[in-house]
């Protein structure tokens, strides 16, 4: 074979092994300028709406101690047996990429102080891990805005962290959302429960799906979650949580539907629902859509109460809830509700090689918070302007050798079907920033 040919050949396997090796790590995607603009808007909306309530931004790391989850989550949880990514550093120490946010964010207010003798709003905002089989809506880098909430026992906060969702998903204009709420009860009453549906789950055990059986020992109340058809059929007669709560239980549940109530919350009971980690406690609430397939879940959380305590820290009420956004997002698009692309208000031109005069313009239009893009690399002024329109700008601004010698500026409006103008150059500023007013102005009357 000819040694061109061989070459070719070389080079044609070398890229082949190339594109096979750089590739992402499945399950953990890449999202481009047209997808980031509206996770823009949407987390804008989260962080304004945590701000509206008081709630103050909180920042942990993304690797924590192994057991910090192990014994936060539990144990037998999905999430720690089978999900975490886990490993060992040279220090001989046990990491793991954090499958969720609020046991760091009680490891950080324990080890820095912050719930002695304090009440505190939080919300954050970020990515987490969990090894999950990829699928539309899961993902293993996957994103999460949550709030936490600790001091309050009573269901004032309860409601109020419920309406801070409710509030999320209206501002976001998300449809066909269904908000489902329960109560756990405390401990010893769960205890009570867990008796009783073990006692009935036992009597049907041969017919229970091979997960469920497997949780009959560790973690009866999971079972309760199972999607398995023949499973639920012998659930709906199971014994219900309810029924087995103390009196001042029932009441805090009864207080925080009436304040639901009050406030405009629709809702609805579900006595089946459960949390998927062990740490909750009372009130446990889920938004939930047919939109997404499988993937129901939208915004879930509940109570807390005994998590501070059981890490080392003081006795301290907890309530919070965890919204994941890929799902969010997907919901936001589905409704049409993206916002408008974010294109450039104004794209300069310069083609006399001397661009430091337009570049100080550019600069003092940015100064009034009007977004500029400098066209950058030269090329004939026809292609330029082609780059203007792709832009989405509304103006261009245009100047040569002889707007450079006479002091002026040529701006062509790139969105209405008017002439080229010539202003002076010292009142493009003024004249640029009145023009983008109106448009505006205009444009908001044609979308209403």
């Amino acid at each position: 074979m000819p040694g061109s040919c061989w070459a070719r050949m070389l080079k044609r396997n070398s890229r082949e092994t190339m594109s096979r090796n750089i590739q992402g790590v499945r399950g953990m995607n890449d999202l481009f300028p047209d997808t980031t603009q509206v996770w823009q808007r949407v987390e804008s909306v989260l962080r304004e709406t945590g701000w509206l309530y008081g709630y103050r931004e909180i920042r942990t790391p993304l690797l924590e101690r192994t057991d910090l989850f192990s014994q936060s989550i539990g144990g037998g949880t999905d999430i720690v047996e089978k999900e975490m990514y886990t490993f060992v550093d040279q220090g001989r120490e046990s990491l793991s990429l954090r499958p969720e946010a609020t046991a760091s964010t009680v490891r950080a207010c324990i080890q820095h102080g912050l719930l002695h003798n304090r009440q505190q709003r939080f919300w954050y905002l970020g990515p987490m891990f969990r090894r999950e089989r990829p699928q539309k809506g899961r993902y293993r880098q996957f994103h999460q805005f949550g709030i936490e909430a600790f001091g309050w026992s009573g269901p004032d906060i309860d409601a109020e962290i419920i309406q801070v969702g409710e509030r999320i998903l209206r501002t976001l204009g998300v449809d066909g959302i269904t908000l489902e709420i329960n109560t756990l009860g405390s401990e010893s009453s769960r205890i009570r429960y867990r008796r009783a549906l073990t006692g009935y789950l036992l009597k049907h055990q041969g017919n229970l799906d091979e997960d469920s059986r497997s949780r009959l020992e560790r973690n009866p109340l999971r079972i309760l979650d199972s999607k398995n058809p023949q499973t639920r059929r012998i659930l709906a007669e199971a014994p219900v949580l309810r029924d087995y709560l103390e009196p001042d239980e029932r009441l805090h549940f009864t207080r925080l539907c009436t304040m639901l109530e009050d406030s405009g919350v629709r809702y609805s009971i579900n006595d089946r629902l459960v949390r998927g980690l062990d740490y909750y406690t009372s009130t446990v609430f889920e938004w939930t859509t047919s939109e997404l397939g499988a993937q129901a879940a939208v915004c879930a959380g509940g109570r807390y109460d005994s998590l501070v305590e059981s890490r080392g820290g003081r006795s301290t009420p907890g309530i919070g809830f965890a919204m994941g956004l890929e799902r969010l997002i997907e919901l936001v698009q589905l409704g049409g509700n993206e916002g408008n692309p974010a294109h450039a208000d104004i794209y300069v031109i310069d083609t006399t090689g001397d661009s430091v005069p337009s570049t100080r313009r550019a600069e003092a239009l940015r100064d009034i918070g009007i977004r500029v893009i400098s066209h950058c690399g030269g090329g004939k002024l026809a292609n330029q302007l082609k780059r203007a329109d792709q832009s989405g700008a509304i103006l261009a601004l245009i100047t040569g050798e002889r707007e450079a010698e006479l002091g002026v500026v040529q701006v062509k409006p790139m969105r209405q079907n008017i002439g080229q103008i010539e202003l002076p150059a010292d009142q493009i500023v003024n004249w640029c920033q009145d023009y983008l007013n109106d448009f505006r102005t205009t444009e908001a009357r044609h979308d209403r």
